[in-house]
């Protein structure tokens, strides 16, 4: 019954403080509070200055800042413009034209910049403008983009990954190798998409490209060496083993800096920028994760976890049926919070439960990120779409149409995870593995 009155709390608390315009991590550690002082006969300030610094003080998560900043500073470069001179000479031949350079150029974006926003506003403020110059269908321009910019989310590096290792105590290095297949296949969705979609259109007849050699086209694609490059340098460090998650993300950073000054884009102005973009940014997630790190204790005081793992053991549900539970709980949970919130928010209950059932914690760390994708193009709290509604100037509703067939393609790509796991297991088991 304690549990139960908890629960009610914990859900009145939370959704009271939400709906006030408290900021998340406040509200997650002030429900910890209220559960803490009511069901618990422990020192609270004690408690939650424990759990927090020990959240904070986490080794792994000093990834997470290095990789937000060399986001901000590649946000800032002409990255997006050298991309798109390279991948359009090659693109405008497949059916679909360069409307592929949206899903090609957020797919090579995703793999230095570990946020969907960032990945959209890099490949978009130059793809967008091109490809309205030329006569593409706007839903299919709006769509491809907003769709294939939650990307970001999963190729590595990814903050959610990030985010996610940390809190279940799980090796970030594994969680982005994970990452990678599944990215890979979902980027080939969306253009397998894009090419059935043309052949079926009565209206795609955009303005056509110019005919180029091939020498033209190998002579154009030196535009992107540079991001192929620090790709390598940054994931290749840890793929080979060579180096950690963190490493890696301060040899992504010395690159970026690299990049944006032989681009002519790095200025003082610009530093300042970067550094200031990727301070608040990473604040707001830190601040998340403590108050998530101080209600997951409180309820591990409760024992409400452990309740309801048991609750859900005894409904004996199969991995299939719990999995399929769990996506349309995050697919609701998305409408209303951002992928992060909802991961550290719900992942002290979730944890224990994939535990039982023999879900392999890898796999389900790339489910969630890949449930969570869905959220950024899902009404009302879709992020961006909101980036998307802002860059085009288009109706909410416009736009979330127009991104409804990647988030339709986003549940295919569930199925076939489930079908195939070892396109989430196979590069964490046969790889060898810088320690962390």
């Amino acid at each position: 019954m304690e549990q139960l009155e908890f629960t009610l709390l914990f859900l009145v608390v939370l959704f009271f403080l939400l709906g006030t315009g408290v900021w998340i991590g406040l509200a997650l550690a002030g429900v910890a509070w209220v559960g803490m002082v009511l069901f618990t006969a422990r020192p609270v300030g004690d408690a939650m200055i424990t759990a927090m610094w020990s959240t904070s003080s986490s080794w792994s998560l000093t990834a997470l800042p290095l990789f937000i900043w060399m986001g901000e500073i590649l946000f800032r470069t002409r990255l997006s413009e050298d991309m798109f001179k390279g991948l359009a000479p090659w693109m405008a031949r497949l059916p679909g034209g360069l409307l592929h350079t949206n899903i090609v150029g957020c797919t090579i974006f995703a793999a230095v910049s570990g946020s969907s926003a960032a990945t959209l506003t890099t490949v978009g403020k130059m793809t967008v403008p091109e490809l309205q110059k030329r006569g593409y269908p706007e839903r299919m321009v709006i769509g491809t983009l907003a769709g294939a910019a939650t990307l970001g989310l999963m190729i590595p590096p990814s903050l959610t990954l990030i985010v996610y290792g940390v809190t279940i105590n799980e090796s970030i290095t594994k969680l982005f190798m994970a990452g990678i297949f599944p990215g890979l296949v979902l980027a080939a969705l969306f253009m397998g998409y894009l090419v059935i979609w043309v052949k079926m259109s009565k209206d795609y007849a955009p303005t056509p490209e110019p005919p180029m050699t091939f020498a033209e086209r190998v002579a154009r694609s030196r535009f992107l060496i540079p991001v192929i490059l620090l790709i390598l340098a940054v994931i290749g460090s840890m793929y080979a083993g060579l180096a950690t998650a963190t490493e890696a993300a301060a040899i992504g950073v010395l690159g970026s800096l690299v990049l944006a000054a032989a681009q002519g884009s790095l200025t003082f102005k610009s530093f300042l920028d970067s550094l200031l973009g990727a301070t608040r940014v990473s604040a707001m997630i830190a601040l998340i994760l403590c108050g998530a790190a101080f209600l997951s204790l409180s309820m591990g005081f409760t024992g409400l976890p452990r309740t309801l793992a048991n609750w859900i053991g005894s409904l004996h549900l199969t991995k299939f049926q719990l999995i399929m539970a769990l996506l349309v709980f995050y697919i609701i949970l998305g409408c209303f919070l951002d992928g992060i919130s909802s991961v550290v928010l719900t992942i002290s209950i979730v944890e224990p439960m994939i535990r039982d059932v023999g879900i392999d914690v890898i796999w389900f760390g790339v489910f969630i990120v890949l449930v969570v994708e869905m959220a950024q193009i899902t009404p009302p709290v879709g992020f961006n779409l909101f980036v998307m509604q802002g860059m085009t100037g288009h109706q909410m509703g416009f736009v979330a149409k127009s991104a409804f067939p990647m988030f339709l393609i986003m549940n295919l790509m569930v199925f076939i995870m489930l079908l195939f796991p070892e396109l989430a297991t196979w590069l964490p088991t046969h790889l060898t593995l810088a320690p962390g």
